[in-house]
Order: C-alpha cells, then sequence, then structure tokens
C-alpha cells in the first residue's frame, strides 16, 4: 500500500543466529538497497551504540526505532507521523499504558514487573510520558543526536533515560497508544540480574536528573 511518506529501512544485526541477514537480503533485492540498507555488525554490542550506529546511514529527518521481531507493529508508524505534525512534536512515543494500548503475550509476573517499575519511576523521575521501558518511538534525527550524546545507562534503563533526558532538555513529548506483542520468534528473558540493574540504573537516574 502507497503510504505517501518518503522512507528507508536500516536494518541493524548484531550476529543474531535467528535468519535476519538473510531476510533482509532478501528485501534488498526486492525493494532495492536505497530504500532497505542492511547494516550488519559482527557481534552483539548493545542497543545504544546499535542507535549510534543507524544515525550514521539515515538520510531523513525523523526516525523511527522499532524491534524487528513483530513485537511492534508497522501500522502504528503513520499514527506516530500524524501525531508528530498534529504537535510538532521531537518525540513520539508508542505507550501500552494508555488509551487502546496493551501487552499481549506475557504472564501475570511480567506484567506486574513492568507495571510496577513504571510505576516506580512516574513516582521518583516524573518523566512526563505514560510509557518509559518501551522502544518503539518516533525522534527527531538532531533530537535523537543530542539524546545520545547524553545517555549512558545500559539496558532496560536506556530507553528511560531517554526520556528522562528529553524533558530534562526542554524537548517536547507526544504519546501513541499502542499493542505490544511478546517476541514471535526468541526468548524474552527478565531475571533477577535486569531487575537489580533496572533499580540501581533508576536510582542512578534520580540522583542524576
Amino acid at each position: 500500500r502507497c503510504s505517501g511518506i518518503d522512507f528507508e529501512i536500516i536494518i541493524i544485526d548484531d550476529g543474531s543466529p535467528d535468519g535476519t541477514q538473510e531476510v533482509a537480503q532478501q528485501l534488498e533485492k526486492i525493494y532495492g538497497s536505497d530504500k532497505i540498507l542492511l547494516r550488519p555488525r559482527a557481534k552483539k554490542l548493545g542497543l545504544g551504540t546499535a542507535y549510534i550506529h543507524g544515525m550514521k546511514y539515515a538520510t531523513g529527518d525523523f526516525i523511527v526505532i522499532m524491534d524487528a521481531d513483530l513485537s511492534h507493529h508497522p501500522k502504528f508508524i503513520p499514527e506516530f507521523i500524524r501525531k508528530q505534525k498534529e504537535g510538532n512534536f521531537d518525540i513520539v512515543s508508542g505507550t501500552r499504558y494508555k488509551g487502546n494500548g496493551g501487552v499481549y503475550g506475557w504472564d501475570l509476573k511480567r506484567k506486574l514487573i513492568s507495571r510496577g517499575a513504571n510505576f516506580l519511576t512516574q513516582v521518583l523521575l516524573r518523566p512526563g510520558a505514560s510509557d518509559l521501558t518501551g522502544s518503539f518511538r518516533l525522534y527527531r534525527k538532531e533530537v535523537l543526536e543530542k539524546l545520545m550524546e547524553k545517555c549512558v545507562s545500559k539496558g532496560y534503563v536506556f530507553q528511560m533515560e531517554m526520556i528522562v533526558r528529553a524533558r530534562q532538555l526542554g524537548f517536547t513529548i507526544g504519546e501513541v497508544p499502542i499493542s505490544f506483542v511478546d517476541r514471535v520468534y526468541g526468548e524474552s528473558k527478565l531475571g533477577g540480574n535486569e531487575i537489580v540493574s533496572f533499580l540501581k540504573g533508576l536510582l542512578t537516574l534520580f540522583a542524576t536528573t
């Protein structure tokens, strides 16, 4: 379907064994290397550096960041663009916690941890956005570049820090309700280590913002 939107899709693959690169290469053949840009890296180097790596190749004024495992549905992208135009926002964040947003495929424990983490963050940081740990977002390119210079966190806290720093720097944030479907391929992991590092990161942000 023709969206009328000028776009490019940049795929960052950190040597994952799930066949991402092969699929991307097929898409590149179909749609052309001007539309599908496969930019792999030899090994897993973390989310923050993946953002920086992708930004180097982005030619547009806005960047949409999303998971490519179908957890984030592309149907929400036009809504992100509409919302950005509506309020001339610097960031549009997908939210699972507002309107008809939601999560599918999580057990009760995972939902409770996510809700609890979000509630704790709202109380401590007053971030001005309802979903802090999601990664489905639209950024004005220059704003994303500025945020990447400021953000130092790893893991779950990284997404949170992006929003907190954005608020600190006076950038505007709009929200679009999204449905998040837990990983269709592969495993999602959320163990004790992740929870401890999340709490440490949260307290560090609280102390430094």
